[in-house]
């Protein structure tokens, strides 16, 4: 990355932004020894705030009801409209084909019309997507449904988290966007623990409810005022920031800043997508997509979609096994909320990474057991606590904050193109593991896990190598810290 030193004849609101970028390995604070205005006071919490970040998780907890679909409701379709195993398949897996349709084209749809828009726009593929499962006759409804779905979730993963750091203070903002993972574990739960007790078709109904909230919600939130920054609309922008930072409070340092490291941005990139292939962006899409493969490497896709096969494997009771998952999961969720505006991303994603580890070395322990004949009694509760004790670990750090991360260091100028990448990156990681979960577990189901726990052992190098700490510091700070911005682009 190259570096430099931005001081000389700017004003005072915009030096803690224009910092010298020469970032290495070895330097993952970003600089916190700012003196300035933009230290004076933290934001608080408004009930436009709020509103428009539940408005925009409302996605979030539909994208975790269909991930959380297909194993519940297998018995009973496969039932009632007499599908075979691979007819089945095909329906549980089209999803993550619309899922990366939607990631490549995201980024350019969002920049084009804004997140409120995206959201929407997604949304009017998952309702139908939802009413046509719920009313299916035969495969061709269900598969076109299970598709509307993954394309519009597809356009929600990259909209909801950067909409929602966009719109919340530095001091909020791991906690809000934290709130995205939390609702889709919540999604996630209620299909797994629901899906016990109600018919598939009423299930699908269930999902299609924060769809139709979401779309309702959005004609009374405001657009990102980063966006319309960006596209030049001052009195929207300046009418946005003051609705979402309260009535009285002054937004003019906040405003200010905002607008000068979009302008910098822009006065150095021509809008192209190759743009992100720049020098002085390859860090943060080392970053950004490392943070995705190995969030998917770590086999978390497999053992979501294939619990109930991992533990009829392991001689465990599945309905006990799932539902124990689900839960906790959500519980872990709420913990990561609590406390990432507290240890910070880094802290978290270590400690999260190293749990999984931990936790997929005795799974993998307890089928190699089972393989050759030891303490075969305990050889199921062992595969129970170790995959209660994965999602734990997992929930807490290595689920939601890539996405955070993903969210926060991509300037506005790129975020199209990274938005896309990102997504895209995750969305094939997961086809590719759910895919192949399955060969692996024939292949050797203790390797299978073993595999998956040095993947998420080189997670934590990676983390303790390259990831930056963004915990405290505004948007625009961070970027112009890992993206270098030329002098002569901000005076």
């Amino acid at each position: 990355m190259g570096g430099g030193c931005i001081e000389e004849g700017l004003p005072t609101t915009t030096k803690p932004l224009l910092l010298d970028a020469k970032a290495s390995s070895s330097n993952h604070e970003i600089d916190n020894s700012f003196n300035t205005d933009t230290e004076a006071t933290d934001s608080s919490i408004t009930p436009v705030l709020v509103l428009s970040t539940f408005v925009a998780v409302c996605g979030s907890f539909c994208y975790g009801c269909a991930v959380g679909y297909s194993s519940p409701a297998e018995s009973g379709i496969m039932q009632d409209l007499g599908l075979s195993v691979a007819a089945y398949s095909v329906f549980g897996s089209i999803m993550t084909i619309g899922g990366m349709i939607g990631a490549i084209i995201s980024g350019k749809i969002a920049d084009f019309i804004g997140w409120k828009r995206t959201m929407l726009l997604s949304e009017l593929f998952c309702t139908p997507g939802w009413l046509a499962i719920a009313f299916a006759k035969d495969a061709w409804w269900l598969d076109i449904g299970r598709l509307l779905i993954g394309f519009g979730i597809g356009l929600l993963t990259y909209a909801v988290p950067v909409y929602v750091a966009e719109i919340t203070p530095k001091n909020l903002r791991g906690r809000f966007t934290a709130a995205s993972q939390m609702l889709t574990s919540c999604g996630f739960a209620l299909s797994y623990c629901v899906g016990n007790i109600i018919s598939w078709r009423t299930l699908a109904l269930f999902g299609a409810i924060p769809c139709v909230v979401q779309l309702a919600g959005l004609f009374f939130i405001p657009e990102s005022p980063r966006w319309l920054a960006k596209h030049g609309r001052e009195k929207e922008f300046e009418s946005a920031l003051q609705r979402l930072r309260g009535k009285n409070v002054d937004i003019s340092v906040e405003a200010m800043d905002i607008r000068v490291i979009t302008e910098a941005f822009e006065n150095d990139s021509k809008g192209r997508a190759l743009d992100l292939f720049q020098r002085r962006y390859y860090y943060s899409i080392i970053v950004g997509v490392g943070l995705m493969l190995l969030q998917q490497l770590g086999g978390n896709s497999g053992l979501v979609y294939y619990s109930s096969t991992i533990f009829t494997e392991a001689g465990f009771s599945t309905i006990i096994g799932t539902t124990s998952l689900a839960i906790i999961l959500m519980v872990a969720a709420v913990v990561s909320l609590l406390l990432m505006d507290v240890f910070g991303r880094r802290t978290l994603l270590m400690v999260s990474s190293g749990g999984t580890c931990l936790f997929l070395c005795l799974v993998g322990l307890s089928f190699y057991l089972k393989e050759h004949g030891y303490l075969e009694e305990v050889t199921p509760f062992m595969a129970f606590a170790g995959l209660l004790g994965y999602l734990a670990a997992f929930g807490v750090g290595i689920s939601g904050i890539p996405w955070v991360i993903m969210s926060e260091i991509f300037p506005l100028s790129v975020k199209a193109s990274a938005g896309s990448l990102v997504t895209l990156t995750n969305w094939s990681c997961s086809w590719l593991m759910s895919y192949t979960f399955n060969f692996m577990l024939e292949w050797s189901s203790a390797g299978t896990f073993f595999i998956f726990a040095g993947v998420c052992g080189v997670t934590v190098l990676f983390v303790w190598k390259l990831v930056p700490e963004t915990k405290g510091r505004t948007l625009e700070e961070i970027q112009a810290k890992i993206a270098y911005i030329p002098q002569q682009d901000i005076q």
